[in-house]
């Protein structure tokens, strides 16, 4: 009986899991609200973009990962090309205006994914 509810519990978790990553990728009313202070572009990449963009990939659109090349490939050539992504989405993605996400905090984003997946 208790190896059954272990595999029950382990069920649970990973479902868990997939439901958290999955809801990463359409997170909006239920997001939860910034934390005080300012954070890295790498804390909100990972709190905000991960979901969908984990490792820089693009799990809904491969095409459209954030590699340099693939950036470069999209018109994708400088920070703020990313910024203006964040602002005005295409389809997929959820915007991040000005009240989800301060310029400086959209500006750290970019910065960390233009550095970081390369």
């Amino acid at each position: 009986m208790r190896r059954q509810w272990a595999g029950y519990l382990a069920g649970a978790v990973v479902a868990g899991v997939l439901c958290v990553l999955q809801a990463g990728c359409e997170r909006h009313a239920g997001e939860p609200p910034p934390i005080p202070g300012a954070e890295t572009g790498e804390a909100l990449f990972l709190r905000l973009c991960s979901g969908c963009h984990p490792g820089g990939r693009n799990v809904k659109y491969p095409a459209k990962s954030l590699d340099r090349m693939t950036l470069a490939a999209n018109g994708v050539n400088k920070p703020r090309d990313i910024v203006n992504i964040l602002r005005n989405p295409g389809p997929g993605m959820p915007l991040f205006d000005r009240a989800r996400l301060s310029d400086r905090e959209a500006e750290a984003v970019a910065s960390y994914v233009f550095t970081t997946f390369k």
